[in-house]
């Protein structure tokens, strides 16, 4: 999480790029992650912020690997859930955003996802860790649009661009 008094849109980072990161130099873990965005449990499936600013989050996540991963198929665990990954990304980056000018965040549905590209099947067969990354590429206070992009070690899983479309009406407790 971001210091309090951190300047806004200062790059926070806990490791490079494509280099493997522990567990103590992340900047939030999956407990972390889990009470700023609105998945639970196994839903939750990043397990680490690796680092944002104003325009960009970069997570890792691990539990692809699992058998019990809930997202998962008598098939394995299909490349197409990269884009759930990425949009948990961005509604972190939708938190830590808000969270750091002291706002609410405005919840936020996945409206679409366009131009998507998988380059493999499979995620379940990954050894190691994904790097899952996000974008802002646009936005006003009703709808952002992010490119995305989850790669393992370095090479592409998966990529393209998501509208989100905010309902600042949830957050006040009014109905839609």
């Amino acid at each position: 999480m971001s210091p309090p008094g951190r300047p806004k849109g200062e790059y926070r980072s806990a490791q490079h790029e494509g280099t493997p990161v522990s567990d103590d130099a992340l900047l939030l873990d999956q407990r972390g992650i889990a009470a700023l965005i609105p998945h639970a449990g196994s839903m939750c499936l990043l397990d680490g912020l690796l680092a944002w600013d104003a325009q960009t989050i970069r997570c890792r996540a691990t539990g692809h690997r699992a058998a019990g991963h809930p997202l998962r198929t008598a098939s394995g665990l299909l490349a197409t859930n990269a884009i759930e990954y990425a949009a948990q990304a961005m509604a972190l980056h939708g938190a830590l955003l808000a969270q750091s000018t002291g706002a609410v965040p405005s919840p936020g549905f996945l409206a679409s996802a366009r131009g998507v590209h998988c380059h493999r099947l499979h995620l379940h067969d990954l050894p190691g860790a994904l790097e899952v990354v996000a974008e802002r590429v646009a936005g006003d206070a009703h709808q952002l649009l992010y490119a995305f992009r989850v790669q393992h070690a370095g090479e592409p899983v998966a990529d393209g661009r998501a509208a989100v479309v905010l309902n600042p009406a949830l957050t006040s407790g009014e109905q839609p």
